[in-house]
């Protein structure tokens, strides 16, 4: 990365090697500006007043809207904007169970993060229908979407699937399951979080209902974007608080919006869009493919899910043998590298895997500001912690 390009992530700056994207990025300068003039701008109010400043938090939320119609190609600008995506999910089927009944079948993956899980999950359970998920390769870390297909009867109401795996990369071919559920007659929710950083999404393409996405992946704010078809968005009814509108968007966002967020969402998407996508993720597979090969060479490392980048995030889960990953995680933390270690809430990945009674795995994702030198400090440290050296190299 060029020296120039670096200097826009204050937060990546200094000794710490950041691969703890997967969980939240660094914020990029221009969403961190952007946030910061809203806030002593003048313009931090409320909507729906007639004073210019409770008519500016209106316009951002709507232009809010239309940035994010064009980053990811939606074809109405109907998001939802909350805190979160398990927020947000929570909020949207808890209004698509009043459309249910016991007879309902939905059906998920064994790919999930557990917002893409526990939601559809509790309300089946509220309502009395059924949830069942699809395997997965447990050797490849592959999703076949004939696993979604054979879960699929003439009582399925939705699919619901990641856009890529946030433990182990894996990206399921979204276009070919939404069209296997739309002609079961069942509409598709996706959990794009972990796929935005790191593809262009085309949400007209894949042709899906509904599709989330949070703006701390990709260099934004913690907030978050839910896009709804507007005829299903119409069709439910959340809960809300009587004064809110019953139309549209904003009968999901339930109370003030966090404008200033909105304001670094916006100039995030505005970024990925000035930098293209593709380009980023260009180099985040040149950067990553070493570490998944320098990983995969190491005798006492074990590698989960996919063995190779394609359809893949650069995001990859190991274990050290005979190493708890919570003591890697640690031992990598006196490297001062950064990783996570546990299920990172994808809970069923880490049962069909095996690896949840263990401590699940370790976690290191590249982002647009790690670089090749970081790989190579963090394939040294695994192979020190492997071998049995205590030394700190840095």
């Amino acid at each position: 990365m060029t020296d120039e390009l670096l200097q826009r992530f204050p937060g990546a700056r200094g000794e710490w090697a950041r691969f703890d994207g997967p969980a939240g990025t660094q914020m990029v300068d221009t969403a961190i500006q952007a946030m910061s003039a809203w806030s002593s701008g003048g313009n931090n109010a409320n909507g729906g007043g007639f004073f210019d400043a409770a008519i500016a938090t209106d316009e951002i939320v709507k232009s809010t809207r239309a940035t994010m119609r064009r980053f990811l190609n939606a074809p109405t600008d109907t998001f939802v904007f909350g805190p979160n995506t398990t927020t947000l999910a929570f909020a949207f089927t808890r209004a698509v169970a009043r459309g249910l009944s016991s007879t309902d079948r939905i059906v998920g993956t064994k790919l999930e993060h557990d917002s893409n899980v526990s939601t559809w999950a509790s309300i089946a359970r509220d309502v009395g229908a059924e949830h069942v998920l699809a395997n997965f390769d447990p050797e490849t870390g592959r999703l076949e979407p004939s696993e979604i297909e054979q879960n699929l009867t003439d009582h399925t109401k939705w699919v619901t699937v990641t856009g890529s795996s946030n433990l182990i990369g894996t990206m399921p071919d979204l276009e070919v399951i939404t069209k296997l559920a739309h002609d079961a007659g069942a509409k598709v929710f996706v959990d794009a979080v972990a796929l935005v950083p790191h593809r262009t999404v085309d949400i007209a393409a894949i042709g899906c209902d509904a599709i989330a996405t949070s703006a701390y992946k990709w260099y934004g704010p913690h907030a978050a974007a839910l896009w709804v078809e507007p005829e299903l968005l119409e069709s439910l009814s959340p809960y809300k608080v009587r004064p809110a509108s019953n139309e549209g968007p904003k009968k999901f966002e339930t109370g003030t919006p966090n404008y200033e967020g909105l304001a670094g969402m916006q100039a995030a998407a505005e970024f990925m869009m000035e930098q293209g996508v593709e380009a980023m993720a260009a180099y985040e597979t040149a950067t990553f493919t070493p570490l998944l090969e320098g990983l995969l060479a190491i005798p006492e490392v074990t590698v989960y899910g996919p063995r190779d980048t394609v359809d893949r995030a650069p995001t990859v889960s190991f274990n050290i043998a005979g190493h708890h990953p919570d003591d890697v995680a640690k031992a990598l933390a006196t490297h001062k590298i950064a990783t996570w270690s546990g299920d990172s809430y994808a809970v069923e990945v880490a049962q069909h895997l095996g690896i949840a009674s263990t401590g699940a795995a370790v976690r290191a994702g590249v982002v647009r500001y790690v670089t090749p030198k970081e790989v190579e400090r963090l394939l040294e440290a695994v192979a020190d912690i492997a071998a049995g050296i205590q030394a700190t190299r840095h």
